[in-house]
């Protein structure tokens, strides 16, 4: 896997298609550190399967909101498309952590049958020291990913 990689979890693939989710539940981003390795093949991947990386200085516990799903999701033609207007940012300062290895999209408003379901999981190619660099996660032309 390379850097700026964008893996969507097998197991998310049902949850996002069969409808599980509100258009209200609010989606956010958080960024994790190397103790775990997020992989495609997780089978029920949630935040807490995880550790984000230190809550200080810019970065906050849970991470930034992208949005709720019913922004994110679109379709046209066939194609449903998985985007955000906001490209998370946390600005670099001293007390942030130095080891940013992935961010982890994740459904902060679901609690069951699982609390926080994770969905998608972006490669950083860290580490990324977030105390010396702002780190800033674009998104593409195309969206986050899509559905055809």
């Amino acid at each position: 896997m390379a850097a700026g990689d964008i893996v969507v979890f097998e197991e998310a693939r049902a949850t996002i298609l069969d409808g599980g989710w509100e258009s209200a539940d609010d989606i956010k981003c958080a960024i994790l550190d190397n103790t775990t390795a997020p992989a495609a093949a997780d089978a029920t991947p949630v935040l807490a399967d995880y550790t984000e990386v230190g809550t200080a200085g810019t970065y906050a516990a849970g991470g930034t909101s992208l949005g709720n799903w019913g922004t994110l999701v679109t379709e046209a033609g066939g194609t449903v498309t998985v985007d955000s207007a906001t490209n998370p940012s946390w600005a670099a300062d001293a007390s942030n952590d130095t080891d940013a290895y992935w961010a982890l999209l994740y459904n902060d408003t679901q609690t069951t049958p699982l609390a926080d379901p994770a969905f998608v999981f972006v490669d950083l190619g860290g580490p990324v020291d977030m105390s010396a660099i702002t780190l800033t996660l674009t998104w593409g032309a195309s969206g986050i990913f899509t559905i055809s």
